[in-house]
């Protein structure tokens, strides 16, 4: 069966829409073998790796399973969670795979790097983040973790890492808030993560890189096990 080429954005989140109807509306029934990546990238007009992120959106739905060696079978026809909200997960994994790739560096050269004044930024941003895990809304708080983080890589004094983190500063706001309502990671501690992020700034500021990267590795890596329900 062909499938309609797909508009130029957003793909992935095309691609799991298209793929899941064809599943829910009996195309794929369970117990069925989808079709292998290329086909499915032929049919779609996107790349294989649009391909590989969609499936893995199902996967998270809990309609499809990769088995190793198999391929990808289905393995119910309705979504364990809002389709919507899982969409927006896939979205937010993005998001954090990217940023892990820029901040983890930036922390190993910031602990090599920063100034006394790098280091009293980095620490006036931290109590901001206290402060603003007062306020009812994400937003605040969202916005001064971010000022934190980019206390971090301004402390890497490499222009290219900051150009690159403020050209990034749009989506990860966004896909902060989306990760902290879908999550409710502030629902128990409005505070969430203070602890991991004082140690950051005290592992910069004692010119240990491996600590400093090792911590901020450990925190992305264990949100984007949450938000791909790992």
């Amino acid at each position: 069966m062909s499938l309609e080429a797909l508009r130029p954005s957003p793909l992935v989140e095309q691609a799991a829409q298209r793929l899941r109807d064809q599943i829910t509306g009996g195309h794929w029934p369970v117990g069925t073998k989808l079709p292998g990546e290329t086909t499915l990238a032929k049919n779609l007009g996107v790349g294989r790796s649009t391909v590989r992120e969609a499936v893995r959106a199902l996967a998270g739905a809990g309609l499809v399973q990769p088995r190793q060696g198999a391929g990808v079978f289905v393995i119910a026809t309705e979504p364990t969670e809002d389709w919507p909200a899982r969409l927006r997960r896939a979205a937010v994994a993005d998001v954090y795979e990217v940023r892990a790739m820029v901040e983890v560096q930036a922390a190993r050269l910031a602990a090599a790097r920063r100034t006394d004044t790098d280091i009293a930024m980095m620490r006036s941003a931290l109590d901001r983040r206290r402060t603003a895990a007062a306020e009812t809304g994400h937003a605040a708080f969202v916005d001064a973790d971010i000022a934190l983080h980019a206390a971090v890589v301004e402390a890497a004094h490499n222009p290219v890492l900051s150009d690159l983190f403020a050209e990034f500063v749009p989506a990860l706001r966004q896909g902060l808030i989306d990760l902290v309502e879908l999550l409710g990671l502030r629902d128990e501690d409005p505070q969430h993560g203070d602890a991991r992020h004082a140690a950051l700034v005290e592992a910069v500021a004692d010119g240990d890189g491996e600590a400093a990267s090792r911590l901020l590795q450990t925190e992305l890596e264990g949100t984007l096990a949450q938000l791909l329900g790992r």
